[in-house]
């Protein structure tokens, strides 16, 4: 299968799932600017019109799209992975989670901030509404490991989101002490420090591609 990412994004999560999965996969670098594909230069718009990232294409051809399906894909792909759900109501559970960090915090509170284009007005709105989904993720996390009785797909996305706050300095995670001791502790995982090292490098790669481009 093919994942067409770009570094540190939110397809680092699909990575981290793949990874923990020991699936074999084929990286696709897709610089965010151009849409290039890095590893050939083609239009990566010509296999996701919308230009983004995650996308899947699958082993017999089919091209997935949006980062929770993709997760949800891998998980059910390798079960015996077991980062999918262990019976009907985790599974729900796990649906649940993979909404709220993909609605909750990915799209309304970090997009904003990390949009250089985004008015002041925008991002004050953001942190006005959305900072007490961290409040309840806190909470909630307060004496949990995982978000659900074990390692899932949903780890993977909330750590890749989280991962954020180093460029978001609005968002400090000393308030949220719980959210800061699981980001800590699942760091050191080794399919999550395996892909952030991978894709950390790339991402500087990146800048440096941009800065001599400008």
């Amino acid at each position: 299968m093919d994942l067409y990412f770009s570094p540190l994004a939110c397809s680092l999560a699909t990575r981290i799932a793949l990874y923990e999965a020991g699936a074999e996969a084929n990286f696709l670098e897709v610089d965010p600017k151009t849409k290039v594909v890095q590893n050939d230069g083609s239009d990566f718009r010509l296999v996701n019109p919308l230009g983004l990232v995650p996308t899947l294409r699958t082993d017999d051809g089919t091209v997935l799209t949006e980062n929770a399906a993709i997760l949800q894909y891998v998980a059910d792909r390798f079960p015996k992975a077991g980062i999918s759900a262990a019976s009907d109501t985790e599974r729900t559970r796990l649906h649940q989670w993979l909404c709220f960090i993909g609605t909750e915090l990915h799209k309304a509170l970090f997009v904003p901030l990390l949009d250089k284009t985004a008015p002041q007005d925008a991002k004050t709105y953001a942190l006005n509404k959305n900072l007490s989904r961290l409040d309840y993720l806190d909470n909630y996390l307060k004496g949990r490991e995982f978000l659900l009785d074990h390692f899932s797909v949903a780890d993977a996305y909330l750590v890749t989101i989280i991962n954020w706050t180093m460029a978001t300095p609005p968002v400090k995670l000393a308030k949220w002490p719980n959210v800061k001791a699981y980001h800590d502790r699942l760091r050191t995982r080794p399919s999550i420090a395996k892909a952030v090292a991978e894709e950390f490098e790339l991402y500087k790669a990146e800048l440096a591609r941009h800065k001599a481009a400008a």
